[in-house]
């Protein structure tokens, strides 16, 4: 893995994986490049590019383009993240899990570079299944996406206690319904027995 910057700017660009590609022509062997990259501003935006062009230095740009183009916003909490969450992606399964202050960045290769590149500092990771590199940073992109700010959470507990609690009361009213109609019954076939 390797830290790259194209000048002062906001993002700070990793190069995760470089491939090089070889394809059989007439003319003899056409290769190329296909670099993997993560950029990200260390403030909770981050992105993935796969660049493939002749030379490292085109495909590198491209890669970066591509990412820039395509951030997603991450909800850090303190200096960690919000919630525990577990992703399988193809071959690649992460967990991710807060973790206390002054832990640091406890991850491999893939994901250090994209959790530092979205600038989270205490966070407990495990790569599971695959060991590939593209694979196991497309895994911890989407295990980021499917993060939850708190905010968002406590709403959703709250609807979740609202609507727990209307069922309750409508259960209520319904089982004083039927006990209202079964005594009705009751009365008019009392009735009945006394006219007879």
């Amino acid at each position: 893995m390797y830290e790259y910057s194209s000048g002062p700017e906001e993002f700070e660009e990793k190069i995760v994986q470089v491939n090089r590609v070889s394809k059989k022509t007439t003319g003899g062997n056409k290769i190329g490049f296909s670099v993997l990259v993560v950029v990200g501003d260390k403030k909770g935006r981050v992105g993935v590019g796969l660049g493939k062009a002749p030379s490292v230095q085109d495909a590198i740009r491209k890669g970066s383009g591509y990412a820039r183009k395509h951030l997603i916003n991450v909800p850090i909490v303190n200096t960690t993240i919000p919630h525990e969450v577990y992703i399988k992606r193809g071959a690649a399964k992460v967990l991710l899990k807060p973790a206390s202050r002054g832990t640091g960045v406890i991850a491999g290769g893939a994901v250090r570079a994209v959790v530092e590149a979205a600038g989270i500092h205490d966070i407990l990771s495990k790569v599971l299944g695959t060991s590939n590199q593209a694979s196991n940073v497309y895994a911890t992109m989407k295990a980021l996406q499917e993060l939850v700010p708190i905010q968002k959470q406590k709403v959703e507990t709250k609807k979740q206690e609202t609507t727990s609690a209307k069922t309750k009361e409508k259960s209520k009213v319904t089982k004083k319904a039927v006990k209202a109609v079964k005594a009705v019954k009751a009365k008019v076939i009392a009735k009945k027995g006394k006219e007879k």
